[in-house]
């Protein structure tokens, strides 16, 4: 599943995601794409009865194998709409398992600039925070406006690739928890607790 884009009418980082996940795909997975314009969800407030549509937005991750993130960098970190649906999967913590627990990610940001890294490891911390692994390989696209045109069209191809490599390695990872457990990059196997 992939999460991302942004509030723009123009976006780089959806733009992205939609070529991971043509390459997830290809490795095998069924995908479906929450575009974070197309979601509209409300500001995450604890306390507060869920709307339906965070409801729904809430299932739809629960019941994935594996996450395609895609955020535009924004004063050095993820943007607020992306952050504020992922807050949103706190929701999650009392189910069994809890959160994300032991589900594949994978990372992409794009900037304007040269550093698109800092969103990048936001969105580790805050995959590890939700019990998710993210894979290895992470893709922060430096100058995204020569890379995307307005269309969406991926001017470097090496990007592209890149991208499609990523979405094939969650589908694979993602297999390989499902069916075995665990990962073959990860240094330890996950250790299962029967209380999720």
């Amino acid at each position: 599943m992939g999460i991302g884009g942004s509030l723009a009418a123009t976006s780089a980082s959806l733009a992205a995601l939609k070529v991971a996940l043509e390459g997830a795909a290809t490795g095998g997975a069924a995908t479906q794409l929450l575009d974070l314009h197309a979601l509209d969800l409300p500001m995450f407030l604890p306390a507060a009865e869920p709307p339906a549509q965070v409801v729904r937005f809430c299932d739809v991750a629960y019941a994935a194998h594996g996450f395609l993130w895609s955020s535009p960098m924004y004063n050095g970190t993820v943007s607020g709409a992306f952050k504020n649906a992922i807050d949103w999967l706190h929701l999650l913590g009392n189910r069994r398992p809890p959160y994300l627990t032991d589900k594949i990610v994978g990372l992409i940001s794009t900037a304007g600039g040269i550093h698109g890294l800092h969103a990048v490891d936001t969105m580790e911390f805050i995959a590890r925070s939700l019990r998710a692994w993210a894979v290895p390989l992470v893709l922060p696209i430096a100058r995204a406006s020569e890379v995307f045109a307005a269309d969406g069209t991926v001017r470097d191809t090496r990007v592209a690739d890149q991208l499609r490599s990523l979405g094939r390695e969650v589908a694979r990872a993602a297999h390989q928890m499902l069916t075995h457990g665990y990962c073959d990059w990860m240094d330890d196997p996950p250790v299962r607790r029967a209380d999720g």
